[in-house]
């Protein structure tokens, strides 16, 4: 593994000249990169791309869950670390059965460092806050698919990490519980002026979603497109924003990128 770059602090997230490679010898695969970009505090990043294009390994190296082969990857200046400084949302909820909704959460401030008094009045707030009301004492199971998302949401911002990262966290969801999700997303993302990076395969959510949006090449990913979303996004409802004229725009353009990207 070769010596990790000297990189800056300004950024949330900076990932610079890094290559991720599986396996060894003649089984060796080399999922991505080189790849080096920017990710400035407050902004929702958007990957997309096809399958198998590197967007996951990506997010798990910017949460410290698996090290570059080569390269850097930094989250506010420092090395990052699986648990610290970032929420982090999955593809599915892998909340805690035994524990009530509200238990989940409490569980969450507690690894946090939140003192118990706090936690009691903190879990009805951050449960409101994903749109969910007089759930805590309900159990896992009683609640659907959506709703338990919700939960992992509200459970990753928990430690106010100035950092939030969701892999492909709807994809299992029904159409409409997955834009009712998108449309909380963003407007929590709004309030706390968290750095969210967001990997999705879906040109459309990546759109309705980010503020810039990367779109990586079929294996090894590397960058094809990397594109500022500049709508106007105050004030409007979301089917007011998804009815622009430039929105429609954007959309294509991304499309066009994931299909040339993929090869």
């Amino acid at each position: 593994m070769s010596s990790p770059p000297e990189i800056g602090t300004a950024a949330a997230v900076q990932v610079q000249e890094v290559e991720h490679v599986y396996g060894t010898g003649a089984d060796a695969v080399t999922a991505l990169g080189p790849i080096s970009l920017d990710v400035p505090r407050g902004s929702f990043l958007v990957i997309v791309g096809a399958s198998g294009c590197g967007k996951s390994t990506l997010l798990r190296l910017i949460a410290g869950f698996e090290q570059p082969t080569s390269g850097a990857v930094r989250t506010a200046g420092e090395r990052p670390l699986p648990g610290a400084g970032a929420g982090v949302v999955f593809q599915q909820p892998r909340l805690l059965p035994w524990k009530s909704v509200g238990g989940n959460v409490e569980l969450a401030l507690r690894y946090a460092g939140v003192p118990r008094e706090e936690r009691a009045r903190r879990v009805p707030e951050l449960l409101e806050r994903v749109g969910l009301h007089n759930v805590a004492h309900r159990r896992i199971w009683q609640l659907s698919g959506g709703q338990q998302q919700r939960v992992a949401i509200a459970r990753a911002l928990a430690g106010d990490d100035p950092l939030l990262l969701l892999d492909e966290p709807f994809a299992a969801l029904d159409a409409l519980t997955r834009e009712r999700l998108q449309e909380d997303l963003r407007l929590v993302s709004e309030r706390t002026g968290r750095t969210s990076v967001f990997v999705t395969h879906s040109v459309e959510e990546a759109v309705f979603l980010g503020s810039r949006v990367v779109v990586l090449t079929k294996r090894p990913g590397r960058i094809a497109l990397d594109l500022d979303i500049p709508l106007p996004r105050t004030g409007l409802e979301p089917d007011e924003l998804r009815a622009l004229p430039e929105y429609g725009a954007l959309r294509a353009v991304l499309s066009h990128a994931v299909r040339d990207a993929a090869g």
